[in-house]
């Protein structure tokens, strides 16, 4: 470990916290439906968009309602999107000639991109034609994003309004967020990587001498464009196999350290956006503040891990098979848990490189539900599902009605917070489990011993997170897991939005309590201490003997001079 490493970790750091409020005025202003600076220019297209698709966005709508509004608009774009990548070998901008994707590995990731997953078990630069890539995939980066932040923005309604039934409108929401945040950042931000390096072309493939003299063929195409809503949306799908490890996404330090930042932008802005919907811009920098030490607790154990060097080499040096040797160990590290942190799985296979406590971390951070920043949306309505079950045990503490920003907590909202909280172990664990003694899933496996079975683990814990990265190890395109892997996405998606606008629902149908002096503070280091205590203890309870059997044992057997 270095000084140069602690710095990057603390400045990173510190640029996110700054990015919070001002990012949050511009989504505060979507929330509540107001005029941004764009509107004078994008206005008329939003409402050509009303008029064509016969939509009233004043007609609020109730949280059955929104949902039901959702779970089509899902169905419909997958299928769309599977209709596209079938028919890929008859399609036009296909240079390469490149056949239609097989049926289960269409529907998978179909499946996978709708739920902000993006898990990729192909090679992108050798199976997918820049059609494909371009009007299959990327606009689901686009609206998997604003499906996730419109949700948010509905939960947030649930707590800032009384006696009512309705949290907004599905349509208007997703497609202002669309218009006026994802399309206008993710497009300067595309310029700022074509200035950095990253390619931007219909060229499909290059031919070129490499300084030995030999003659090589790069593949090449509009990755800038993808890769800019693909860090931006917290989506993960890159254009290569090997996503922000290949220099064409990943060419600098400088694009680097841009990425990550454009990862969290949208996480810490939706904190403080949410502390002002509620009249409380305290409340949501007390959720960045749990969030952050969470998220530093994590990345120093992996940079810990990672510079101490694999003990069984003896090499004396920091432990960068497989790693960024541009970036060094502790950008190797930073990097890895922002993606793991955000529903991100940008660095996709490098995980599998990792020493295993190193590993570990990337693991437990997305069993947590990647609530620590989060996806775009899915973190901050995660984290308010903990909120819910923090303030509801610490009212059965002191016996008073639980409440949290001016509004009751009752046995509904805790049962809902509790089923939405449970659907992550139950398909991680189970999935796992039944992949564990079935051939399908055995036959996958690319070790044996608890590395192979951190490798499963690792795989149901990505997809139903919705993360996308795996261990490289793993051998995942085969019906079987592109079959489990979709389930476990879809499920790991919508069984948990749903339950979380019903939540919605039901306290936005509350009227506003005003604090008493048994209130329990919300926003001081008590709050913000219960908070992480509570996180840490679910998912050290429910998580732990799984990890056990797969990094733990595999680190005890490495400190004891053996490995498999």
């Amino acid at each position: 470990m270095t000084g140069s490493g602690w710095a990057l970790i603390a400045t990173f750091v510190a640029l996110c916290i700054a990015m919070a409020k001002p990012v949050g005025l511009w989504l505060f202003a979507l929330y509540e439906g107001r005029d941004t600076p764009l509107t004078r220019v994008l206005g008329p297209v939003e409402r050509g968009f009303y008029r064509l698709s016969g939509i009233d966005p004043a007609r609020e709508q109730t949280w059955r309602q929104y949902a039901l509004a959702m779970l089509m608009f899902q169905f419909v774009t997958a299928l769309l999107t599977y209709a596209v990548l079938r028919l890929q070998g008859v399609l036009p901008l296909n240079p390469r000639g490149l056949p239609g994707l097989s049926a289960d590995l269409a529907m998978n990731t179909a499946i996978s991109f709708v739920t902000n997953t993006n898990w990729q078990a192909y090679s992108g630069e050798s199976t997918l034609s820049n059609l494909s890539q371009m009007f299959a995939l990327v606009p689901h980066n686009f609206l998997s994003a604003a499906t996730g932040i419109a949700v948010a923005f509905a939960v947030f309604r649930g707590f800032a309004r009384a006696q009512t039934q309705t949290l907004g409108n599905f349509w208007a929401d997703i497609t202002r967020i669309t218009l006026y945040l994802l399309i206008p950042v993710a497009c300067i931000l595309a310029l700022v990587m074509v200035a950095g390096g990253v390619p931007q072309t219909f060229v499909s493939s290059i031919d070129v001498t490499t300084l030995e003299g030999a003659h090589q063929t790069l593949v090449t195409g509009p990755v800038a464009s993808q890769e800019a809503i693909k860090m931006l949306g917290t989506n993960g799908g890159g254009f290569f196999n090997v996503n922000s490890a290949h220099p064409f996404e990943n060419p600098s330090a400088v694009i680097n350290l841009v990425q990550m930042l454009a990862i969290f932008a949208i996480g810490v802005g939706l904190t403080w956006c949410f502390g002002k919907a509620v009249g409380d811009t305290r409340q949501g920098w007390a959720i960045l503040t749990a969030m952050m030490i969470l998220f530093v607790a994590g990345v120093s154990v992996v940079y810990w891990q990672e510079a101490g060097g694999n003990p069984l080499l003896h090499l004396g040096g920091a432990n960068m098979e497989g790693k960024e040797l541009r970036f060094g160990a502790a950008a190797s590290a930073l990097f890895a848990t922002i993606t793991t942190a955000a529903s991100c799985g940008a660095v996709n296979a490098m995980h599998d490189s990792f020493m295993p406590l190193g590993g570990l971390v990337p693991m437990f951070n997305i069993e947590l539900g990647e609530i620590v920043v989060g996806g775009v949306g899915s973190g901050i309505y995660g984290f308010l599902l903990f909120a819910l079950l923090a303030v509801f045990i610490a009212g059965l503490m002191v016996g008073r009605t639980p409440e949290y920003v001016g509004k009751k907590i009752e046995g509904r909202e805790v049962k809902l917070a509790v089923l939405a909280i449970v659907v992550l172990p139950l398909c991680i664990l189970g999935g796992t489990a039944l992949s564990s003694v079935l051939s399908g899933g055995l036959a996958g496996l690319g070790n044996k011993g608890p590395h192979g079975f951190s490798e499963l683990l690792y795989a149901y814990t990505s997809a139903t997170g919705n993360n996308g990265s795996a261990f490289a190890g793993l051998s995942a395109n085969t019906p079987y897991f592109n079959g489990t892997l979709a389930v476990a996405m879809w499920i790991g998606r919508f069984f948990m939005m749903v339950p979380v606008l019903a939540i919605a629902g039901s306290l936005a149908g509350k009227r506003h309590v005003p604090p008493s002096p048994g209130s329990l503070p919300t926003t001081g280091p008590l709050w913000i201490g219960l908070l992480i205590g509570i996180i840490l203890i679910v998912g050290g309870l429910t998580f732990l003997p799984a990890l056990a059997l797969g990094p733990i044992a595999e680190q005890m057997a490495m400190l004891a001079g053996t490995t498999f």
